[in-house]
């Protein structure tokens, strides 16, 4: 991956932000949000996630190795550069929490969804806030119908990880489980406003 930060003046830094700000607003904010936070189907929180997960997802996009015409569309446009200063806006959007259901969970449900993500070490790399770090991202309240899609995806293949660490954690999990694993991280009530760290250089 060669997506490495290029030295810039620190005076820069600022500069650089407002324009990748601007950016996104024209580029990103019509699917993903102004906040980060969009209620279109299948598409991800972006709130709350980390610079160095963001610039991997975008790379893989841009080379082909994940399958979204939309978003490979439009990161094939992007240089090197671009792939950094979009990462590191998306890091500065605060996580904030999703709004409180028109129901209550299901109780049961919930329990299950807790004792799945103890049993297949999702806290071990997730962090028991689920809030990931570096290039493990943050799932707590992700969108649900986005978390299936994607627990689905490793657990056939298609969806590309770093290691065979997601594969083989879900890979032994029923359908039925990966789904109440999602419906427990969607509503996970751990889940604080609270903003993210700046992104590391």
């Amino acid at each position: 991956m060669t997506v490495a930060a290029a030295a810039s003046p620190a005076g820069a830094q600022g500069t650089k932000g407002s324009v990748y700000a601007q950016r996104y607003a024209e580029l990103c904010a019509s699917c993903h949000g102004a906040n980060g936070r969009s209620d279109m189907a299948g598409t991800p929180v972006l709130a709350g996630q980390h610079s160095f997960y963001a610039i991997t997802q975008l790379y893989l996009f841009r080379e082909g190795r994940r399958d979204n015409p939309a978003m490979s569309a439009v990161a094939k446009t992007m240089k090197d550069e671009d792939l950094r200063g979009f990462s590191d806006f998306i890091a500065t959007l605060p996580a904030v929490p999703a709004p409180p259901p028109a129901t209550p969970p299901d109780a049961a449900r919930m329990a299950r969804g807790q004792a799945l993500a103890q049993e297949n070490r999702c806290l071990l790399c997730h962090g028991a806030d689920l809030a990931g770090g570096q290039q493990v991202p943050r799932i707590a309240q992700q969108h649900e119908d986005y978390l299936q899609l994607t627990l689905q995806g490793f657990r056939t293949g298609k969806r590309p990880g770093y290691t065979q660490a997601m594969s083989e954690a879900v890979g032994r999990m029923s359908p039925e489980d990966l789904d109440t694993l999602a419906y427990y991280v969607a509503r996970f009530p751990g889940a604080t406003a609270k903003p993210t760290s700046s992104p590391t250089r």
